[in-house]
């Protein structure tokens, strides 16, 4: 059985970007019925060394869509900025909304035929090159969902009532 390029990262992305947004909503209407301040979990960490609730949700959205844009242009793709704005609680909602109706606006075809090319992951350090599906594959998919899972722990940290399935989203089924 072959898997396409487009199966491997776009599906993958809308399926886990539209569970981020499901469980970013179930977080919200919990913190109303608590009284919790949304905003106060924007800059929430799991650890004092780790970089906020904002940045995973941010993360998210680069791991997809901002690769997927860089594989398309065949450009380097860089790491997220450090000084990444501080959105709140609504802006992070409303940018993985973006990212995914953006993602379902990309064909299979246009990602296909990406294919064979090269990935450059490029930071100040210089660039690692890989293929397209072992950059979305060895880096892209592994990021993307560390940073998926993160945001969904720091919203059951903090008492929002989530399981496996709001983390799995909608499982692509054979129809």
């Amino acid at each position: 059985m072959a898997i396409s390029l487009y199966d491997i990262s776009v599906a993958n992305y809308l399926q886990t970007a539209g569970a981020v947004a499901g469980f970013l909503d179930r977080g919200l209407a919990h913190f109303k019925e608590t009284g919790t301040d949304p905003e106060t979990i924007v800059e929430t960490s799991l650890f004092p060394d780790m970089r906020p609730f904002r940045f995973q949700i941010q993360s998210v959205v680069h791991q997809s869509i901002d690769v997927i844009d860089a594989l398309l242009r065949g450009e380097a793709f860089h790491p997220p900025s450090a000084d990444a704005p501080r959105e709140d609680y609504a802006a992070l909602q409303a940018s993985v909304r973006d990212a995914i109706a953006r993602l379902e606006k990309v064909t299979p075809d246009e990602v296909n035929a990406r294919e064979g090319s090269d990935m450059v992951f490029q930071t100040a350090h210089g660039g690692r090159r890989y293929t397209a599906p072992n950059f979305i594959l060895s880096f892209s998919l592994p990021n993307f969902h560390f940073h998926a899972t993160t945001a969904y722990d720091i919203l059951r940290w903090q008492g929002v009532p989530l399981g496996k399935r709001d983390y799995m989203g909608v499982a692509r089924v054979k129809a």
